[in-house]
C-alpha cells in the first residue's frame, strides 16, 4: 500500500473534506486497511488566483515545492493537492518535488471521456477560468468547457472567498442560479473545479448533473493506493 502525501491548506476546510472523502472511499473493514496519509495543511501559501491574475506577486510554487518535499522526505510515495487552482503549476511542482503528482484535472476528463460527455460547465476561481486549464486539458479528449458568465462568475468568487473560506452561511440560490445558467448554455455536467465548491456540496443538496473534482482526485488517491468501495464509481448526482 503506498504512502500518500496531503499538500493542504489551500484552503484548510477543503484540506479537512478531502482527507474524510478518501477514508469513506476506501473499501476498508479495519483501521489497518486504511490507508496511509501524511499530510501539511499550510494555509500561509500565497493565493494561487491572485498570483495567476497578476494581482501580487507572491509566487505559490516555492512555498508548495517545501512542503511537498518535507512529505517526500516522511516517506510519501504519491502526492495530492486538494486545491485545483494549485494544478496550474502542476507540471512545475511535479519536476521541482520528485514525486507523481495526481492531476485532478486530468483524472476529470477521463472520466467523462469513460461516460460519453461532450460538454460540461465549470465553476471555479478567476484564476483556474481564465488560465484554462481545465478548458485545454479538456479539449485533449474531445470535452468542450463553457464557463459562466461575467455576472455568474461574480457569484462563484462570492461563494468561494466571500463565504466557505471565511466561514460564513453560504447562499444557495446563488450556486443554483450559476448551476442552471450553464445547463441553458448546453453544458450536460456541471464541474465543481474549486475545493471550496466540494464543502458546499457536502453540506447542501445539489441538483442533477454535478460532478465535484475535489471526489474524482479522492476516488484516484483511493485507487492509487489502496481498494476503492464500489459505491463512489459513479459520482455525477442523479445521473438519468
Amino acid at each position: 500500500m503506498k504512502t500518500l502525501g496531503i499538500i493542504g491548506g489551500m484552503g484548510p476546510m477543503a484540506t479537512a473534506y478531502f482527507m474524510t472523502l478518501i477514508t469513506a472511499m476506501t473499501d476498508a473493514a479495519t483501521d489497518q486497511e486504511h490507508i496511509r496519509m501524511l499530510i501539511s495543511s499550510t494555509p500561509s501559501i500565497p493565493d494561487r488566483t491572485s498570483y495567476i491574475l497578476n494581482r501580487n506577486a507572491q509566487n505559490p510554487v516555492q512555498d508548495i515545492v517545501r512542503e511537498g518535499c518535507l512529505l517526500r522526505v516522511a516517506g510519501a510515495q504519491l502526492l495530492a493537492m486538494p486545491c485545483i487552482t494549485a494544478h496550474y503549476f502542476h507540471d512545475e511542482l511535479e519536476e521541482k518535488i520528485a514525486l507523481p503528482i495526481i492531476h485532478g484535472i486530468r483524472e476529470t476528463a477521463l472520466y467523462l471521456q469513460e461516460r460519453q460527455i461532450q460538454t460540461v460547465g465549470l465553476m471555479a476561481t478567476d484564476g483556474t477560468i481564465q488560465s484554462h486549464v481545465f478548458g485545454n486539458i479538456l479539449a485533449e479528449y474531445g470535452i468542450q468547457c463553457i464557463a459562466p458568465d461575467d455576472k455568474h462568475q461574480s457569484l462563484v468568487m462570492r461563494l468561494i472567498y466571500e463565504d466557505v473560506k471565511a466561514g460564513r452561511r453560504i447562499d444557495p440560490e446563488a450556486f443554483s442560479s450559476v448551476t442552471e445558467a450553464l445547463k441553458k448554455d448546453g453544458a450536460e455536467v456541471v464541474l465543481l473545479g474549486c475545493t471550496e465548491l466540494s464543502v458546499i456540496k457536502r453540506d447542501f443538496p445539489m441538483p442533477e448533473r454535478i460532478l465535484d473534482v475535489l471526489e474524482i482526485l479522492s476516488r484516484r488517491c483511493v485507487m492509487e493506493c489502496a481498494s476503492l468501495r464500489p459505491e463512489f464509481e459513479e459520482l455525477i448526482t442523479d445521473r438519468p
